[in-house]
């Protein structure tokens, strides 16, 4: 019998306008605070080739100045309101976020509709956010110990094709090759109303954000939607074994990426992998924790998650169940992977132990509705899961799906991690092997 576990709930409110723009509202009235949140669909993934980090370079651009609104005036709007905001780059789509007083929501939504008319792209904007970018690139990847492990250094050992294995934060060579007429195609492109999902929730009636919805982003004129690609590809048919030298890292660490099922069309699959993380790595009690840490004092840490980023479900197929170590001693490594193996098939063979199941899904499920506590946290959420799996809906009902994952499942998605089909990652700290 699948245990009840507590679901969120919300009021939602869809509307499309004739342009194509997706609007979803999500009133709140418990606190005089809104949040608005602009996704379009187009992230890392729909970069071309010899454009690497041009997704991320561009969601920069956005903030510079729009058809009505020099550069740092957008910034000023929100902040003299009390406001903040902020925007991100993801593998399958860019958010852009304001979270604001309630009496400031028509603001937000100008702000929004003006930067979707068209950003301000010149050569000095892009000049100078070429050089903010490659800064952000040299203080979090090449001046930082451990910097892009694994996100940026574990793709290319696991896929093949360019969409999903580049680098998504960009090589300087492709940055600054960068010209203003790339920036006004991938804009035409990408950032048509139709091609994104605008999200208001909090302290709203619906009947009123629809109004200012339609008097401010009802005018942008609608365009051709571009047909996303099937980035697809098939498993590897061997374990794949890469090395990185990271001169700034203080011990060796190492990365193992493995395929799991398809997050929009296998969910309850993907829901098993996840919970499978959980009683891998997550706490005390956690299998990995217990046998590298605790017992064979083989590793450091170790940590296992599904999605580039930890979120399982921020992405469409292909995605990663990934797990990583920290070792001090270098000779180490073949032990940890032998007791990775070793558990993952104790799972697939021996199943779970009494309440071990009940407990990890009972955190995963309080885990993420603590995070949506609050307005902009659930008002990207919602978006998210509107954009990326085409039901906001879905947000509210994974308590429920969590919940009737069995243990045949989760032992079928331990068994599926089998050593022929994964990739590793092993990171030489120091500037060298020994």
């Amino acid at each position: 019998m699948a245990t009840k576990l507590p679901a969120p709930e919300f009021e939602l409110v869809h509307h499309r306008l004739d342009n194509g723009l997706r609007v979803l509202v999500v009133p709140d009235r418990t606190a005089p605070v809104v949040g608005v949140a602009v996704l379009y669909d187009v992230g890392f993934r729909s970069e071309p080739v010899g454009r690497t980090g041009f997704a991320h370079l561009f969601e920069h651009l956005m903030f510079q100045g729009s058809v009505n609104l020099e550069k740092l005036e957008h910034f000023r709007y929100v902040e003299s309101s009390g406001g903040s905001f902020n925007g991100s780059t993801h593998l399958d789509y860019t958010n852009y976020f304001e979270a604001l007083p309630a009496n400031a929501l028509e603001r937000g939504l100008f702000l929004e509709a003006d930067r979707m008319r068209g950003p301000r792209i010149t050569e000095e904007n892009l000049a100078n956010q070429l050089d903010v970018v490659k800064n952000e690139i040299r203080v979090n990847v090449l001046d930082a110990p451990y910097g892009g492990f694994p996100w940026i250094l574990l793709p290319p050992v696991l896929f093949d094709s360019f969409a999903n294995s580049h680098n998504g934060y960009g090589g300087f060579e492709d940055l600054e090759s960068a010209t203003t007429d790339d920036a006004r195609d991938f804009f035409k492109r990408y950032y048509a109303p139709g091609n994104a999902v605008l999200a208001v929730g909090g302290d709203v009636d619906a009947d009123e954000v629809l109004a200012l919805v339609d008097r401010h982003f009802g005018g942008i004129k609608r365009r051709a939607v571009p047909k996303r690609p099937d980035f697809g590809e098939p498993a590897p048919a061997a374990e794949r074994r890469a090395t990185h030298i990271d001169p700034h890292a203080p011990m060796p660490a190492v990365a193992l990426g493995y395929r799991v099922p398809d997050p929009v069309r296998d969910l309850d699959a993907l829901l098993a992998s996840v919970l499978l993380t959980e009683v891998l790595s997550e706490g005390d009690a956690a299998r990995l924790q217990q046998r590298v840490v605790q017992r064979d004092r083989s590793a450091l840490d170790i940590s296992a998650y599904v999605g580039e980023f930890g979120d399982p479900f921020d992405e469409r197929d292909p995605t990663t169940l990934t797990i990583t170590a920290h070792y001090s001693d270098e000779g180490a490594l073949e032990g940890i992977l032998r007791a990775i193996d070793e558990e993952n098939s104790r799972i697939a063979e021996d199943g779970l132990e009494r309440g071990e199941l009940d407990r990890v899904r009972a955190r995963v499920v309080s885990s993420s509705l603590r995070g949506l506590d609050s307005v902009m946290s659930r008002t990207l959420e919602l978006a998210k899961f509107e954009l990326i799996h085409g039901r906001a809906e879905l947000l509210a009902e994974l308590p429920e799906r969590f919940a009737a994952v069995d243990e045949d499942a989760v032992r079928a998605a331990a068994a599926a991690l089998v050593t022929d089909r994964r990739a590793v990652l092993e990171l030489v700290p120091g500037g060298g092997a020994s």
